[in-house]
């Protein structure tokens, strides 16, 4: 009967500490771009796709949160306003906020012939991501996250512009979703203590 209310006692405390909150923190887009290397008609094609699946990621991730009232921040802020956007973030119970910059680091499409079938192809798109978040206040790295995906998607003869949306827009969605896994997971480290 111990033995039994050991192993009970061990396990609600296990599920307690896993439905412990998880922290919140304030995303503010700055930026998505593309990186040089990738072509500029693919760029055009990816980079507003990325740009509309990170504003969703940060709208409905629960650990996501929209700040009103923080106090304006100047572009070169003192220790006194540091420290007060800070205590403001403190009293919204954010553990902390970030200015965010998306680049595309890789996009490609492609239509391959596929054997199997005379009268079809394979429409091919590449998507990879880099995120970078710096704390505000201070502009000091908070955290990187790369994600990317492929989609591949059987088409006829011909390739039609709703196939090309839809495998751009899974590929975006898809390369962002694998980077906010690798902030989070990043975000969820305790810091080091100096």
């Amino acid at each position: 009967m111990t033995r039994l209310l050991a192993c009970l006692a061990v396990f609600l405390i296990a599920a307690h500490a896993d439905a412990a909150p998880k922290k919140k923190y304030h995303f503010e887009l700055a930026a998505v771009t593309a990186k040089p290397e990738v072509k500029a008609d693919v760029a055009k094609a990816a980079t507003p796709r990325v740009e509309g699946q990170v504003k969703k990621a940060f709208e409905t991730h629960p650990q996501l949160v929209k700040l009103e009232g923080a106090p304006a921040l100047p572009p070169a802020p003192n220790p006194q306003q540091m420290d007060a956007y800070r205590a403001f973030l403190k009293k919204k119970g954010v553990a902390a906020a970030y200015l965010v910059t998306v680049e595309v680091t890789e996009a490609s499409e492609e239509v391959v012939p596929m054997e199997s079938k005379a009268n079809s192809q394979r429409l091919v798109v590449h998507v990879a991501v880099h995120i970078l978040g710096e704390t505000i206040p201070g502009r000091t790295m908070g955290f990187t996250g790369d994600g990317q995906a492929t989609i591949k998607q059987e088409v006829g003869k011909k390739v039609r512009d709703r196939d090309r949306e839809y495998a751009w827009d899974q590929a975006a969605e898809l390369a962002v979703a694998d980077a906010m896994t690798t902030v989070f997971k990043q975000l969820a480290v305790p810091a080091k203590k100096q």
